[in-house]
């Protein structure tokens, strides 16, 4: 990406049962700390629109982003009403992260029918930019028709979207058509195959390849409660590596994964968290006390091409305030962001 290509962010570690206001807390300690980015995803903890919100009104700096919500859960109209709010509060500071989320999100939690998921992102983004442009939109188009919707609230300024992919086909369409794409659960060693995706899509399209962000999030913990966070980390990672949409993210860092979910299924759980072993989460994954391998691994991603490697602060257990925050605090002076 030209410009400033080395930056670091963090995102939320929303499954960690913290509050919204420690949450918020989180992301004024990361802009003070010099932290370039704060991410928020939506699984089934803060509405994230409502969080960045107030993160927006909390900080003065720093870039605020959704790392990701899902392009089923809202209708393009809402979403660009959603990001033209928090882009009209912190002008010049949002970024709106799309993806297709996965089957249990959509299907089970939100009772929506999982179906398309690569067309109906596309159609998404499409629509979502068009109705952020603030002229009336009107679209025929076969998943997601909008017919006269224009939007009333100023942005105040461009918002950025990145997509979130995995596969072939969604990293392509982010060259062709976001501002970044998000690699989830990508190692380091993967990143500059992925990327190449990318800036085919863009090439494709006729784009610069060199506008594209690219941004990648991994998991981290810097912290007294290394053992504990480690061992926690094992669950976290088979349980997001089963989710059928992530599993070919996994395949590389996680040869057993295939045994693991056997197992799972089976309902031999020790069995299956037997094969996460500590190779698995040392790939993945960045811990120790002191903030080394947090600052490590973003060094890593910044070499294999990440403009962009975030930090997902994660804690021992749930619940866990101390760890996230120190995460943030130690992984920042190791990288001398605040100097």
């Amino acid at each position: 990406m030209k410009g400033d290509s080395c930056r670091v962010g963090v995102t939320m570690p929303i499954e960690d049962g913290l509050s919204a206001p420690q949450m918020v807390e989180l992301i004024r300690l990361a802009e003070q700390g010099g932290f370039h980015t704060a991410l928020c995803g939506e699984v089934a903890g803060p509405e994230v629109m409502a969080l960045l919100g107030a993160a927006a009104q909390a900080t003065s700096r720093i870039r605020l982003g959704t790392g990701i919500v899902a392009s089923y859960t809202r209708s393009p109209a809402l979403a660009a009403m959603g990001f033209a709010t928090l882009s009209s509060l912190a002008p010049g500071r949002i970024v709106a992260g799309i993806g297709a989320s996965s089957p249990i999100v959509v299907g089970k939690w939100h009772g929506l029918d999982f179906d398309k998921p690569f067309s109906r992102t596309k159609e998404f983004v499409e629509r979502m930019k068009e109705c952020l442009s603030g002229d009336r939109v009107v679209s025929d188009g076969p998943i997601l028709p909008v017919d006269g919707f224009r939007l009333a609230t100023d942005p105040e300024g461009p918002v950025p979207l990145w997509l979130a992919a995995i596969n072939d086909r969604m990293l392509r369409l982010a060259g062709a058509v976001a501002d970044g794409v998000f690699l989830t659960r990508c190692p380091p060693d993967e990143v500059a195959e992925k990327v190449a995706i990318v800036r085919s899509g863009a090439i494709e399209a006729g784009r610069d390849p060199d506008d594209i962000e690219v941004i990648c999030s991994f998991w981290g913990y810097a912290g007294q409660e290394c053992d504990r966070t480690i061992a926690r980390l094992k669950r976290v990672v088979l349980q997001y590596a089963m989710v059928p949409t992530h599993m070919a993210a996994f395949t590389h860092a996680f040869p057993r994964l295939v045994d693991a979910a056997d197992a799972w299924t089976a309902g031999d759980r020790a069995s299956a968290l037997s094969f996460v072993d500590d190779e698995v989460v040392a790939v993945l994954c960045a811990v120790s006390e002191d903030g080394s391998a947090t600052a490590e691994m973003v060094r890593e991603y910044h070499a294999a091409g990440v403009n962009t490697p975030i930090v997902l602060a994660i804690g021992s257990g749930n619940g866990d305030t101390d760890g996230p925050f120190s995460t943030v605090q130690l992984t920042g002076a190791r990288l001398g962001l605040g100097t």
